[in-house]
Formats: structure tokens, C-alpha cells, sequence
């Protein structure tokens, strides 16, 4: 999905078309920034496939566009500031010749200043390595390969318009183990303010909440957003903190990091209380 602009496109991109040298890639680009992007993306790498969207477009429909146009027996998924290392393309799919889904971790590739790096924990603390490979109840949704035939099975829920975890959980239920390669890497490039980061995880959380919220009664969904304000942050600090402990950064920057938690998970409750109480409202497109 492109939804971040040229300058975080363009370097994803780049980073594929050396991959391109070992394995025989379709690259599929669902875009809803427009003609500014494709039009690059045309210029600048001829070999990838756009599939243009309206600006509205959420990110889980344009994965879902992207899915029904792939025709590889296996079906990667990233984002478009994901920066893939050398030898991806492979590692995955020699993964993918022994398990049906393979995810693999994922790293920070935006360093400099401490927002990027509690953004980055909130994010993907749970599937920074290192970590031991295994079955894991949750994966990550931008470092993961399918087998195409699972997800045409599962097309009711690609294209239901929720993010990967409804996926995931489908999988699992219909007895598909999700299996977690943390050698497997890439780099999550992505720099952000500190309003840009609140703004983006209030939406999110809404979005998630919103979606979850669905099949719930009005009793379940008024307890449900009370309790993501009261009880969610702290619950949210104590995950986060072994998170931060173990970042490759040096104590001093660790200790920095903590304070910085506090209006991350406000905003991560406050987005979950929107939800539950009024739904997911426009919340999907403002994702990015």
C-alpha cells in the first residue's frame, strides 16, 4: 500500500529492485496518492504494476486490491516505508517452502531522535530481535508471506476492510500455524513528530476499536471504552517497558525513552475509548 509519498516509496522500491537480481519478483503497488506517485513510480522503476485507488482508500482495501491482482503461488505484504535487505526476497520464500505463513521482524531504520524510537516500540517493540523463531499467536502484518491459496480461501476477510490480525485469527482458527523467522528481517524507516505519531495512533487505535466493536452490544462497547481509558495505559506501560529495556540504545537514551510512553498510550486509549463508543468513522483513511 502507498500511502506515505514518493520520498518513503521510492526508497522501498529501491530497496526491491536489488532483490529483483535473485528473485523473479511481481511487485504490485495499490496507491492512493495519485498521479504524482505513479507517475514516478512509472518513470523510476517500469517493472512494477500500480494499482491506482481513490484518496480515501484504506490501507487493509488496498492490500486486499494488491492480493486479487497477485498471481505468485506466494504473496509478501510490506508497506511503503519498509526497506527490505539483501537477500529478502529469498530468506522468505525458502521459509515459505516449510510453512504456509512466515513473518519476520522487524527492525528500526529511523535512529535518529528518541520520538522515532518510541514510536517505533509502541509499534513493533513485541517483534524486534532478537527473539527466538516459533508459532506465535500475533505476527506482524508488513513482513509476511502467505501461500496464495490461503488468502483466496480467506477472501471474506481480506476484503472485510479490518487489518491483518482478523486475517491472522482466521488462519488460526481454521488450524494454520503463524510462524515467526526473526532472521527474517526488515527495517522500518518512518520518521515522525511527536504530534504526527499521537495523531496517526489515535486513529489507529479508533479504527481497531471501532472494527472490533462491531458484534458487540451497547452495555459491551460503553464497558469495553471505559476500560480502555482507565485500565489500558497503565497495562500498556508495563508491556511496553521490557520493550525499551532491550533496544539497542544506550541506558542513558533508554531512560529518555520511558517518559515519552505516557502520551503514546494516552493517545492509544483515547483512540480504542473513540472506538468503542462511536465507532471507527473515518479513522481508516487517516491511517498512513
Amino acid at each position: 500500500p502507498s500511502v506515505n509519498g514518493w520520498s518513503h516509496l521510492g526508497e522501498c522500491l529501491a530497496s526491491l529492485a536489488r532483490e529483483r537480481q535473485q528473485v523473479d519478483l511481481e511487485v504490485l503497488v495499490a496507491d492512493r496518492c495519485g498521479p504524482e506517485v505513479t507517475d514516478e513510480v512509472g518513470r523510476s522503476f517500469p517493472w512494477v504494476r500500480v494499482l491506482p485507488a481513490p484518496g480515501g482508500t484504506s490501507i487493509p482495501d488496498l492490500r486486499a486490491m494488491a492480493i486479487d491482482a497477485a498471481v505468485a503461488d506466494s504473496v509478501a505484504v510490506i508497506e511503503d516505508h519498509i526497506l527490505v535487505p539483501p537477500g529478502w526476497a529469498r530468506s522468505l520464500l525458502h521459509a515459505r517452502a516449510s510453512f504456509p505463513v512466515v513473518a519476520g521482524s522487524i527492525v528500526n531504520g529511523a535512529t535518529d531522535g528518541l520520538v522515532n524510537w518510541v514510536a517505533f516500540l509502541c509499534e513493533y517493540g513485541p517483534v524486534m530481535p532478537p527473539l527466538e523463531p516459533g508459532f506465535r499467536e500475533s505476527i506482524p502484518g508488513n513482513n509476511t508471506v502467505y501461500a496464495r491459496d490461503l488468502l483466496v480461501a480467506h477472501r471474506e476477510v481480506t476484503h472485510s476492510g479490518q487489518w491483518e490480525n482478523a486475517l491472522h485469527g482466521a488462519l488460526r482458527a481454521a488450524g494454520i500455524g503463524l510462524r515467526f523467522c526473526p532472521s527474517i528481517t526488515v527495517a522500518h524507516r518512518k520518521p515522525l513528530r511527536l504530534s504526527g505519531y499521537l495523531s496517526e495512533r489515535f486513529w489507529f487505535s479508533r479504527s481497531w476499536a471501532g472494527l472490533a466493536s462491531d458484534n458487540l452490544g451497547i452495555l459491551a462497547r460503553l464497558l469495553h471504552g471505559a476500560a480502555a481509558l482507565v485500565a489500558l495505559p497503565p497495562v500498556l506501560i508495563i508491556r511496553l517497558l521490557p520493550h525499551v529495556w532491550r533496544a539497542p540504545l544506550p541506558v542513558h537514551r533508554r531512560l529518555a525513552v520511558v517518559p515519552l510512553l505516557v502520551p503514546c498510550v494516552l493517545a492509544w486509549s483515547l483512540g480504542e475509548a473513540a472506538g468503542y463508543w462511536a465507532g471507527p468513522g473515518n479513522s481508516l483513511a487517516r491511517v498512513c
